[in-house]
């Protein structure tokens, strides 16, 4: 039974309670108390500096877990042993609250202290308690206000110097809610939920989850949470609170002892504690607090013994009924688990010093290289190389880094570009492929694949009869047998060059844009590199400002190679539609491709030979297949042809083996007779019609002048022939309008744009940036690495290193001294 001044005074275990009071002669065996004095204080140390440093070490500790109002403020009072309303300013919703207690004989009041945030400092000791409740409310909205949300992992360490507290460390969690309070979110319950699941989830922590004793155990709300994180209670030590609510309803023997047992619902091994607490709030003393902390567990246990009737089973239930009990309980188990995780603690301090000596020397020889210009420019070379060589090997075709998270789908490509859909084209492209995520050489092969079936798909546009006759009687009014012809093809070779230019010009932008995205995805082979295999080009991580101008000359690269690029294949639209180009006229034009035919197919064939359709999924019908993949050419019978490369074209190319009217009016169908105009009004043939060379199998008209030079058109009937010149210009036009397409993006554009940057980014990137970045005197390029304030930066980084060394180093210390008293 405890006793009234069992809490003026040292705690001491309850010795009513054999089991309890075994382990403890057990643990005394072994351990004094300055030994257990010393191990606690060592994990003290060691947990301040976690929390600091962030450092994820498997210390012991003791995590209390409940729903608000079940009594986890008042148990913390009561384990400190002084009142200071915490309750009040509802900690527990909020953030985990750390509480350090520390045993101090010579603390006659409370000595409380918090650790400053990011800091492994405690701050001044707060002299009031009711100063505390304060200091953590605005410690809480600080925080939440500073990260905009309604709940913080982050803990707050308070550090408790009494003498009439045990040696006890125990994290408060946030209260489970139903329902958000007013004025927070509704996911509030779900993220306080989440949170504590991931406080109490690891195996080094022990649980202490309370409950209200009105609450039945069939019917508790957060039980089933528990289990989720402990599900046989291995960890986890049940707590009662409220008891003293619930004893007015027993009046046999087994009532109570039925309800004591809860092994229906907890399990045999499992024995909850029943505690009560103190209800008055009024404003006492700390020794009246203590004192009526006491009394309370007495009153329990006289009602269990004379309330009711035939009393309880003593033996088997006492050492579970009061706060006494649970409360050096607690501190017997705390130091039980100190003990057995101390060697384990030793060896993973120990690697997380030998870590931080390793960083300590990578910074020091970063601060050292900032003096040392020729080591700089030999790592700063090597580290470009580096990079320009995973460039290399990325087009030449790489799989890592994963191409699932660092390569892009054309629906992305278009988008992050901002280039958008191909120029002129109004149908969407969609290349073989498209939604898978690429990059490197498969994604340049893409894009040109996709400006193939762009190029293709882009016919020659109509063309008014003012523009047919502004060209045909231009022609005509030079001489010559081949007006038709030529108006034709100069009308094709117009389309081209204001069809094609911008066309070609979305393709190098949008390869520059592939090639650009490469510098990321080859830091990322870099960095992974050196992860396996060790940093061979040193350490250039901290050198912002070196990054950021390796990442300008790269980039410039790529845009002078685009516009390189641009130049050469407008060099080549040129060319193929220049006036004395013979495109439009060679031989295998003749008769839809005629002896071309050939041609044709090793052309189409090679459009096609990238594709080779990887995405996942078979269309149901051709109506489907066409919609996912368009421009794929189809197999055999049903095979889809690019526009103007199939039958239609041939057709189309055919006409031009009929005859066509000899006079050059872009709208008569009639056959042309040219007369001469006599003085009396009347009009006599010339002579018989004469026929001119066949140019691709069509006819063309002799023009004849008369007496004032200008032309005249005959007007008659036609016959059989339905075709008109303006008709047979446009067909014709259409015609040298496919050669030139094909010509330009068969035989000039694909080899160009292939040599004009692949080739470069294999042989010439290494050099380029190497004339860009260190083809500069020392000081120039020492701007790189010293910027203003890059030196403070450094050494305010190697200052918080040693601080944690130094830190670590000593809690290893103090453990190796703990793994001596073992």
């Amino acid at each position: 039974m405890a006793t009234p001044n069992s809490f003026l005074t040292t705690p001491t275990k309850t010795p009513s309670e054999k089991s309890h009071s075994k382990r403890h002669h057990q643990l005394s065996a072994t351990d004094s108390a300055s030994t257990r004095a010393s191990r606690f204080e060592a994990y003290n140390r060691l947990q301040a500096a976690a929390v600091a440093f962030g450092e994820k070490l498997p210390i012991p500790e003791i995590v209390a877990l409940g729903g608000q109002s079940d009594g986890k403020s008042s148990l913390l009072e009561a384990l400190l042993g002084f009142r200071f309303n915490v309750r009040e300013v509802e900690m527990g919703t909020r953030r985990p609250l750390i509480l350090q207690m520390v045993h101090d004989p010579t603390a006659l009041d409370p000595r409380c202290r918090f650790q400053e945030e990011d800091s492994e400092e405690y701050g001044s000791p707060v002299v009031l308690a009711s100063a505390i409740a304060d200091i953590i409310k605005s410690r809480t909205e600080a925080l939440l206000k500073k990260t905009k949300t309604s709940v913080s992992p982050k803990p707050i360490v308070m550090r408790a110097e009494y003498a009439h507290c045990p040696n006890l460390t125990i994290i408060d969690t946030p209260g489970f809610v139903l329902k958000a309070k007013k004025g927070e979110p509704e996911n509030t319950p779900d993220e306080i939920l989440s949170m504590v699941k991931s406080l109490a989830s690891p195996p080094h922590r022990i649980l202490v989850f309370l409950q209200q004793s009105s609450v039945e155990w069939c019917s508790s709300l957060w039980l089933d949470a528990i289990r989720e994180i402990d599900p046989t209670f291995r960890r986890t030590v049940i707590v009662v609170s409220k008891f003293d609510n619930r004893l007015k309803e027993f009046s046999d023997r087994w009532e109570v002892d039925r309800y004591l047992s809860a092994s229906g619902y907890l399990g045999e091994n499992t024995r909850p504690f029943f505690v009560a607490l103190p209800k008055d709030r009024n404003t006492v003393s700390n020794d009246e607090f203590r004192r009526q902390i006491s009394q309370v567990d007495v009153e329990v246990l006289r009602h269990l013994r004379d309330g009711i009737k035939g009393g309880y089973d003593e033996e088997k239930f006492k050492p579970y009924i009061g706060f006494g009990c649970l409360r050096d309980y607690l501190e017997s188990e705390l130091q039980k688990r100190y003990k057995e995780a101390a060697p384990a603690t030793l060896a993973l301090l120990e690697q997380r010093c030998n870590e931080v000596t390793t960083e300590m020397s990578r910074m020091d020889s970063k601060i050292q290289a900032t003096s040392d210009v020729a080591q700089l420019r030999r790592f700063a070379m090597m580290y470009a190389a580096s990079i320009s060589t995973h460039v290399g090997a990325l087009i030449d075709g790489a799989a890592d880094p994963a191409p699932e998270q660092w390569g892009k789908s054309t629906e992305e490509e278009q988008s992050e570009s901002g280039i958008g859909s191909w120029p002129g084209v109004s149908i969407d492209i969609k290349p073989p492929n498209a939604t898978l995520r690429l990059y490197g050489g498969a994604a340049f092969e893409r894009v040109m694949h996709e400006f193939r079936c762009a190029a293709y798909s882009i016919e020659c546009p109509q063309v008014s009869r003012e523009k047919v006759a502004n060209i045909l009687l231009a022609h005509a009014g030079r001489g010559g047998g081949r007006g038709v012809t030529e108006a034709a093809a100069e009308i094709a070779r117009a389309a081209a060059r204001s069809w094609f230019a911008p066309l070609l010009d979305t393709a190098c932008d949008r390869l520059a844009f592939v090639l650009g995205n490469l510098f990321d995805i080859a830091l990322e082979r870099h960095c992974n590199q050196d992860s396996e295999y060790g940093n061979k080009t040193g350490n250039m991580d901290g050198y912002v400002s070196f990054h950021a101008s390796l990442r300008q000359a790269y980039n410039r690269f790529v845009k002078d190679l685009s516009k390189q690029c641009k130049q050469l294949v407008r060099h080549h639209l040129d060319s193929v539609t220049s006036p004395y180009s013979l495109v439009c006229y060679e031989n295998d034009f003749q008769g839809g491709f005629g002896s071309g035919a050939t041609s044709y197919r090793f052309n189409q064939a090679s459009v096609s030979s990238f594709c080779f359709e990887l995405s996942d999924g078979t269309a149901a019908s051709r109506d489907e297949t066409m919609r996912d993949q368009e421009n794929v050419p189809p197999q055999k019978s049903t095979q889809q042809t690019t526009p103007g490369k199939g039958e239609e074209g041939r057709a189309a190319l055919q006409e031009c083996q009929l005859t066509i009217p000899e006079t050059p009016s872009p709208d008569q169908p009639c056959e042309v007779v040219c007369v001469v105009k006599k003085e009396l009004g009347n009009y006599n043939e010339v002579g018989p019609k004469k026929r001119v060379s066949r140019i691709a199998g069509g006819k063309n008209a002799e023009l004849l002048r008369v007496q004032n030079g200008g032309l005249l058109f005959g007007n008659g009937d036609s016959g059989g022939r339905s075709s008109s010149a303006f008709s047979e210009i446009c067909s014709s036009a259409a015609r040298h309008f496919a050669r030139i397409r094909e010509v330009l993006v068969e035989r000039s554009v694909a080899s160009t744009l292939n040599s004009g940057f692949l080739t470069p980014c294999r042989e010439r990137l290494v050099v380029a940036i190497g004339l860009d970045l260190f083809a500069v005197n020392d000081e120039k390029f020492m701007d790189m690495f010293v910027a203003p304030g890059a030196i403070d930066v450094l050494q305010n980084e190697r200052k918080s290193l040693e601080k944690r060394q130094k830190i670590l180093q000593s809690c290893l210390n103090e453990f190796k001294n703990v793994a001596r008293a073992l």
